[in-house]
């Protein structure tokens, strides 16, 4: 057991580490070191253990003043099995409980044989050739190639040479014959496989065709994030075959971090979740549907991350206390809790919930005061987060913070600051919890960070470009949290929101209905602005704001069977987006309509606003005028006279040889003329009749009104 007393490395009185040992493979005869650096109230103890066991401390391992274990020769002894390998943990301990680290996997650097050698082969020259080798090294080793005891001159395309010990020829030479063997390095060792003899024989024979065929397709993998994966394809055939790639779920491979090997062997640098899926690769015959396919499933692992990790409280004897874990991972992390170091059993009045995320105390007495853990675990790795009960006779909590405000620093970070209370209610504090998500969210989607009593600023980074978001702060005390602080909303920089798609509908000659398109993403918007002005007056009246979830608004009290524009903006942070218009008429009662991007009417008239106004004002004339005409014309229309000329034919017939629109020509576009007064001829009945031209309507893309 190694006990070291360490000096406090902050004034946070929560005990919590600031490193934790990691994975790592250590070199025989070499020095280790793992470590284990803690903060909190002093003093603190701290123990290493190997598999459970503590690590017994000497000549050959140590602890440096920060915590670090220091295992000065790593061994291994062969004959009696003994290593230093194994999983190792720190413990610390001050006078309010134990913690422990994270578990780190420290295993032996080793290359032994190879369990996979090439294997002698003939290939036709032209054809296709494929030798392999497998060794399974600790880290894994890098694989190369040689010919007669020569490397193989990667420089030649034809070459290619996989991390997994595949070294494939295309366009086989007869140059190509020769003795091979496989060569495997790491920090161990070096090791040489056994030789096989590539032949290449016959003639090569373009005009024989041969069906596409896959001589090796990829297979399952399984890896954890951000490493590489390497799926094999080779192909061969008469004409060569082009090799291409899909994934079996229709989803786009993508362009980042893809590469191609060779002549068709996919490489994906830094996978992350989206990688995973089953992969098709496909051999096509040039010029032809014929192809061939081989499948094979990539699995793409993540350690245990925290969604919600529980919260220190301070309790009085006899009450109540809950902790909440909450972890994502692939696979699904499986939960456990530790309480002061050992694994938590659940009694009378401790009880776990939901898959172990909630933990219950109730009944709270002496015995539960402590540090419990939530420890996440999966195939991936492990997580640890931490919290303390204690027990307290106060029964008061601190004020809520004041004056809590954010300022955007870049598209992916918010600063928050906050008011330092006075130093008699700062003694009584313990820490500070900011709790963020974006705007529009449920509280579910929460995310929480803890500070120190003594800060009162901090940085939220990895955030989402400009987007929204609802933040608040809690202080703590021994007892319990605060009231939350006042809310504030703020933006992420990167611009503004996009223009907003919108419908209106009247709902009678005084009243229309105005609804719009959230955006598909939370955050995006932080609301939107409504305003109308009552054509053709200039100015835009009304302007009412509604926040992001809000989607629909009634606009009464309005001029009947007028004619309204519509004017809606979306907004954030950054500022306002781009306004979407479009004109309605509230004689069209029940009708809905759409507004196109742009805020164009559904026509298309490609008109401005000055234009608009103008082709409505003429038509309006236009149709009085014409009105006017008919009146006039009935009032009056017994004095054939006035109107008519008399024929000698008894009938009525329109003027014959050109009249003066046609010698007028056609009119102008753009112009609307008012009809003029047409010469009519009286037939068997006494009666006129009349033709009246039409307003010109308005024509997609003719720009009149």
């Amino acid at each position: 057991m190694l006990l070291f007393s360490l000096p406090v490395l902050g004034r946070a009185s929560e005990l919590a580490f600031l490193k934790e040992p990691n994975d790592v493979i250590a070199v025989r005869d070499r020095p280790l070191m793992l470590d284990c650096q803690v903060e909190g109230e002093g003093p603190i103890s701290v123990m290493w253990r190997r598999n459970g066991v503590p690590v017994p401390t000497g000549p050959k391992a140590s602890v440096l003043a920060n915590g670090t274990l220091l295992i000065k020769s790593f061994q291994k002894r062969r004959e009696s099995n003994e290593t230093d390998a194994g999983e190792y943990d720190c413990a610390a301990q001050n006078h309010y409980g134990m913690l422990i680290s994270r578990k780190a996997r420290v295993q032996l650097a080793s290359l032994p044989k190879f369990h996979i050698h090439p294997e002698s082969m003939s290939v036709d020259e032209g054809g296709v050739a494929r030798l392999t080798c497998q060794v399974n090294g600790i880290p894994e080793a890098s694989i190369s190639w040689e010919k007669n005891r020569t490397a193989v001159n990667t420089d030649d395309n034809r070459y290619t040479i996989l991390p997994t010990g595949i070294l494939q020829i295309t366009g086989v030479r007869r140059a190509d014959s020769g003795v091979y063997r496989c060569v495997a390095t790491n920090i161990a060792n070096t090791r040489y496989s056994h030789e096989a003899q590539l032949t290449v024989t016959g003639k090569r024979t373009p005009r024989i065709y041969k069906e596409p065929v896959i001589l090796s397709g990829p297979q399952n993998l399984t890896i954890t994030v951000h490493q590489t994966a390497i799926l094999e394809c080779i192909a061969t055939g008469n004409p060569r075959p082009i090799v291409s790639w899909s994934r079996l779920d229709g989803r786009s491979i993508g362009v980042e971090g893809i590469q191609v090997l060779g002549t068709g062997n996919l490489m994906i640098s830094d996978a992350n979740l989206q990688h995973s899926g089953v992969y098709v690769c496909s051999a096509n015959r040039p010029g032809t549907r014929m192809r061939r396919t081989a499948l094979g499933r990539l699995v793409v692992q993540a350690p245990p991350e925290f969604l919600q990790w529980p919260q220190s409280v301070s309790r009085p004897a006899g009450s109540s206390a809950v902790f909440t874990c909450m972890a994502q991972g692939v696979p699904e992390p499986h939960l456990i809790w530790l309480k002061n170091g050992k694994i938590l059993t659940p009694g009378d009045n401790v009880k776990l919930t939901n898959n172990n995320s909630t933990l219950a105390v109730t009944r709270i007495t002496t015995e539960d005061e402590a540090i419990y853990q939530c420890i996440a675990e999966n195939s991936a790795g492990t997580n640890q987060a931490s919290a303390r009960l204690a027990l307290t006779q106060s029964t008061e909590l601190p004020e809520a913070p004041q004056d809590l405000t954010a300022t955007a620093l870049s598209p992916t970070t918010l600063q928050l600051t906050w008011a330092q209370p006075a130093p008699e209610v700062t003694d009584g504090i313990i820490g500070y919890v900011l709790h963020i998500r974006m705007l529009g969210e449920p509280d579910s989607r929460e995310l929480q960070e803890a500070v120190s009593k003594t800060t009162f600023q901090h940085d939220f980074t990895t955030l989402e470009p400009a987007t929204t978001y609802s933040i608040y702060l809690k202080a703590y005390s021994p007892l319990g949290a605060s009231q939350q602080s006042s809310t504030v909303a703020a933006t992420t920089l990167g611009g503004v929101p996009s223009s907003p798609s919108f419908f209106t509908k009247v709902l009678n000659k005084t009243a229309m209905q105005v609804f719009w398109e959230l955006p598909s993403k939370s955050g995006k918007v932080e609301g939107f602005k409504l305003s109308y002005r009552e054509v053709p007056q200039p100015n835009f009246q009304g302007q009412e704001a509604f926040p992001g979830h809000i989607n629909t608004h009634t606009i009464s009290h309005l001029e009947p069977t007028a004619v309204y524009e519509i004017q809606l903006v979306a907004y954030n942070g950054n500022g306002d987006g781009t306004a979407n218009k479009r004109l309605v008429s509230l004689a069209e009662t029940g009708t809905s309509a759409k507004t196109s991007t742009g805020g164009q009417s559904p026509c298309n008239c490609k008109q401005d606003e000055e234009g608009s106004m103008t082709g409505i004002v003429v038509g309006i004339h236009t149709g009085m005028a014409c009105i006017i005409f008919c009146v006039l014309f009935l009032m009056f229309g017994y004095r054939r006279s006035f109107f008519c000329r008399k024929r000698t034919q008894d009938g009525w017939s329109g003027p014959r040889g050109g009249d003066r629109n046609q010698r007028a020509g056609p009119p102008k576009e753009g112009v609307i003329r008012m009809p003029e007064v047409i010469e009519l001829v009286p037939q068997v009945r006494t009666q006129c009749q009349v033709l009246i031209e039409q307003p010109p309507q308005c024509q997609p893309g003719t720009g009149t009104g």
